[in-house]
């Protein structure tokens, strides 16, 4: 079973956004610059190396919304094995993958999809943690 390892939320104006988290929920708003496509980091939970400490945990992040009909609500990212055999999977079971895999580095090998439904969501082969 591959688990839920991560969320992302879209906002119009991220600053609010994670100030709206921080003062609601305690959470921790790191604001990134454009080399990351202007990404907010919302850390909701104990972390080291910026992975949760506890299972069941899990981080997130806020993007900037556009006109897109996928960049309009929120999503999941779904943690995997091995990325290419789960692309094979998603298009077995009728999703469409959307673009090339990305390297995060430090984070691993990442690549959204379509699902049934018309939901973007993700999937990540986390890179391996340090020992």
């Amino acid at each position: 079973m591959d688990p839920v390892v991560h969320f992302e939320l879209p906002a119009e104006d991220r600053e609010r956004a994670g100030a709206f988290y921080e003062a609601a929920f305690g959470w921790e708003v790191e604001l990134l610059g454009p080399e990351v496509g202007n990404y907010a980091l919302a850390t909701t939970t104990a972390s080291e190396a910026g992975r949760p400490t506890r299972p069941g945990e899990i981080n997130g992040g806020i993007y900037t919304r556009d006109d897109s009909g996928h960049a309009q609500t929120p999503r999941v990212v779904i943690a995997v094995e091995d990325v290419e055999d789960a692309i094979g999977r998603v298009v077995a079971a009728g999703g469409v993958v959307e673009e090339e895999i990305q390297e995060i580095p430090g984070v691993g090998r990442y690549a959204w999809f379509i699902d049934t439904e018309g939901n973007r969501m993700s999937i990540l082969e986390p890179s391996p943690r340090d020992s």
